[in-house]
This record gives C-alpha cells, structure tokens and sequence, in this order.
C-alpha cells in the first residue's frame, strides 16, 4: 500500500498568490494578507499518512480543512507545495495523468450523498467502475458486493429517494469502496446526518476499515467523531496545522490555549487508555496484593472505572507477560474525569487538583 504525503502545502486565492506565500514563509498571518485582498486558505501543512491509516483533519469553519483536501486529490491546485502518493507527485501530472489517477486509486465521499436520482442504488454504487471503462457484468457484481460489505443487500434496485439519509450516505461509500482504490477522502460525510445514524456510520466505517485496511484521510467539525474514528488527528487553526497527534496526545498534551479549550468537551473517557493515565509510582499504602485488579495498558478510563469502582486499592497497569507497567490511583483517575488534561502530571499534583475541585 502506498502513503500519502503533503509536503509544506499552501492555498491563496486572490492577488500576487506567490508574493503572499513569500510573506507568509516570513511570518505574516492571514490578517495581514486579508487587508491587500488576499485570502492564505492554507499555509505550509505538512503530514504523512501511513497505509491503512485513518488520519482525520478537524477544525471550525474557515479553518481551511476542505480546501486541504481538495488539493489532496488535485481538484485545487496548491499555489506552493507538494502532494505525494504511490511514488509520484500529483502536483506534477498532467490533466490527463491526475484523472487516471483519481479514478484508479483516489476515491472520495461527500458531504451530501451526490447520488444520480434517475439510478437505482446498484447503478449509483457502479458509477465510478462505469468511469473506468470496466464492463457492465463485472461492475454489477463488484457493486454489489460493495453494497453488501456496507450492509445494503436487497436494496439494489431502490432508488435513492426510497432511502434513509444515512442509507444515501452508505450507498456513497459503496461506490468509493467498489472502484477497489487504495485511498479514501472523505470530506465531512457524516456531518449531515442525525446523530443515531451518524454513530452508526462511525461504526460502520470502524468495522469496515478493521477488514479492509484502507487509508483514509477524513474531514470533521465534530472533536468527538475526530478523537472516536482518528489513528492520528490534525487541528486546524486559520489555515495552518496547529497540532499533530494521537487523540492521547492532543488531550493529555494540547499544544495551546486554543487546543486545550477545544478539547474541554470531550468525553475523555471514551479516548484515554490506562496507559494514559497511570503513573510509574505506586503509593506507599497500596498493598502488595495490588495487583489482583490488573488491566491491560489498552482499556477505556470509561471501563477501568468499573474495575476501579471494585476495587480498594489502585488499580494495575500489565503488559500482555505479565509485569507491572504502573497503576492507576483513585486521585489520577477522578482527575482525568473531571477534565485535568494533564494526566501525566506528578501524582501530588494530581492530588493537589483534586483536593481543589
């Protein structure tokens, strides 16, 4: 599989576009360049994407995260920069060369289902393969097994109209996953759907990516939908990356001010690991049998409260051998509940603050 690369990317519409990124390499904010006319929609995003990853880009409005995708598979053109996929640089291909790529190996999914109402739902998921020039008899059926895989068997012959918004959506996501491409874009797909049916299609992504191991850079507003789906998370701030990370890293260590109120609202719980919370130091009151509430370093806070809550002592931290990675006091885990980002702080401190709320 192949990895995706954005090599020091910029977009800016409006007057003297190279002069701007000039001054932008220099220092100058968006601010300055708005007053003469111009717009910086992105400046110097930098990222790898590993092969089967699902790297999430997430941000408010205007922050510049569609436009970054939609240089991603040239349909913006960066005024400076590169993009770099399987070896080539799209950035240098010829029109006719981007599209051979795009409809080979780059497939995306968009906000609003964009499905032809005049086609059954088997034609809809087909059209991309329609695109390639691959006959009828074989687009059909890759079609169809598509529809299965996101769990539309039956439902071949409705048309769009007869179904759900979050069926709409399931259907654009066959039709990306039935040209068989390596890598998905995926530009706020959930964002307009109910949040029932949006978790559901969180899940249903989950799931799928679990079998198919595709690589996909995702587009979010929604932190929780960025923290739940993302192996590593980009946040933008006017146009530039402001952190680069985990979900552990950006809720234990935010960057700035501006990550760190972002974050606030996050069911922590359903992020953070034992191993993100526990501490090397085990309390001189925990008793040498501590280590009959073990867990392994990969479990929920939300479920190490359950263990926590039956337990008299701190709770263990162990390795899949066996030894003793560290334990989770009481102090720690109240802390990271009630919201103290920094989870890998001295556990007096953590006392301290916990003392304090």
């Amino acid at each position: 599989m192949s990895r995706l690369q954005a090599d020091h990317l910029y977009k800016v519409f409006g007057r003297r576009p190279d002069e701007a990124v000039r001054r932008l390499a220099a220092g100058a904010d968006r601010d300055e360049l708005r007053a003469d006319g111009t717009t910086a929609a992105v400046v110097d995003a930098g990222f790898t994407v590993d092969p089967g990853q699902i790297f999430v880009v997430m941000g408010l409005s205007g922050s510049g995260k569609s436009t970054l995708l939609r240089m991603l598979n040239g349909l913006l053109e960066p005024t400076a920069g590169r993009v770099l996929y399987d070896g080539h640089d799209l950035t240098a291909l010829s029109p006719r060369e981007l599209r051979e790529v795009r409809s080979k190996k780059i497939s995306m999914v968009f906000q609003h289902f964009a499905l032809f109402p005049h086609r059954n739902v088997l034609e809809n998921a087909a059209y991309g393969l329609e695109v390639q020039g691959v006959p009828r008899a074989e687009r059909e059926t890759r079609a169809a097994e598509a529809l299965e895989l996101c769990g539309l068997a039956g439902w071949e012959k409705s048309w769009p109209d007869e179904l759900s918004g979050g069926m709409q959506q399931r259907v654009g996501l066959a039709r990306a996953l039935a040209t068989d491409a390596e890598l998905l874009l995926m530009d706020e797909s959930f964002s307009a759907l109910d949040p029932l049916i949006r978790r559901d299609m969180q899940d249903q992504l989950l799931v799928l990516q679990q079998r198919l191991k595709k690589t996909i850079v995702f587009i979010t507003h929604d932190l929780n939908e960025a923290m739940r789906l993302g192996d590593k998370i980009a946040v933008m701030r006017d146009g530039r990356i402001v952190q680069l990370g985990t979900a552990e890293d950006i809720l234990v260590r935010p960057a700035d001010d501006y990550v760190a109120s972002f974050i606030q609202d996050v069911d922590r719980s359903r992020v953070l690991t034992a191993a993100a919370v526990m501490t090397d130091a085990v309390p001189a009151d925990c008793p040498e049998d501590c280590a009959c509430r073990a867990v392994g370093p990969d479990m929920l806070v939300a479920d190490l409260c359950a263990v926590a809550a039956l337990a008299p002592h701190p709770v263990t931290v162990e390795d899949t051998d066996g030894s003793v990675l560290g334990v989770v006091p009481t102090e720690r885990l109240l802390a990271v509940m009630g919201g103290v980002a920094a989870t890998n702080a001295p556990l007096a401190e953590v006392q301290e603050v916990t003392a304090r709320a």
